[in-house]
């Protein structure tokens, strides 16, 4: 049963993405060395091999149904820690030049060996807190990714007048029962409500001259 769960969620995962015998055999080495990895480095407290394609790859890879991927050119993930939504989006989209911003060493360590064992290119990783990367970093940086890391409040700091990235893009995943205050309603553009395995979530878009 175990081994069947497991041949159904990569089938889902392919079949829902539409992706390549290589995108997942990337998916596949992922998801060994992120299991390797967590045996000594916190990296997530899911660990079971249906639970990570479900709610750390197709959770990653559902912001597709909010933005169209294909339009942009450089996102940058805020906090990544294990690599989401960051890296599952750099394999379904290969075009992307990708920003992992990361604090923590041993995870930076982990990006960075993620990133040469699947051979990506065009990935940056950055460790530096979030106050500091818009205080010191300038580079082009078309949408924001922020899956389980910083409070709303903390990442709306990019449309600050004084920020370089007021003009970008931030997707934010929430539980389905958040709600935004006052703060984040002045930046909220759009909502979207999806369900990965048995969890609701929500994706919110937030961006400067909101439609």
């Amino acid at each position: 049963m175990k081994e069947w769960s497991m041949l159904a969620a990569w089938q889902n995962l392919a079949k829902e993405y539409q992706l390549t015998t290589h995108q997942i055999d990337q998916f596949q080495l992922y998801l060994v060395k992120l299991k390797l990895w967590n045996q000594s480095f916190n990296l997530t407290a899911i660990t079971t091999d249906p639970e990570i394609i479900n709610y750390h790859f197709a959770d990653s890879l559902s912001l597709v149904a909010l933005v169209d991927c294909n339009k942009l050119s450089v996102i940058a993930d805020i906090g990544s820690g294990g690599g989401f939504p960051g890296l599952p989006l750099k394999i379904m989209f290969p075009h992307l030049q990708l920003v992992l911003i990361e604090v923590n060493g041993k995870k930076v360590q982990f990006l960075q060996k993620m990133v040469a064992d699947l051979n990506l290119t065009g990935v940056t990783v950055v460790q530096r807190d979030w106050r500091t990367f818009l205080r010191v970093e300038s580079r082009q940086i078309d949408l924001f990714c922020a899956r389980a890391s910083l409070q709303v409040e903390e990442l709306l700091r990019i449309f600050k007048p004084t920020s370089i990235y007021q003009d970008s893009q931030l997707v934010y995943w929430a539980a389905a029962d958040w709600q935004a205050n006052s703060g984040a309603q002045k930046w909220l553009a759009q909502e979207h409500s999806y369900q990965v395995g048995d969890r609701k979530r929500k994706l919110i878009l937030f961006k400067r001259g909101k439609s």
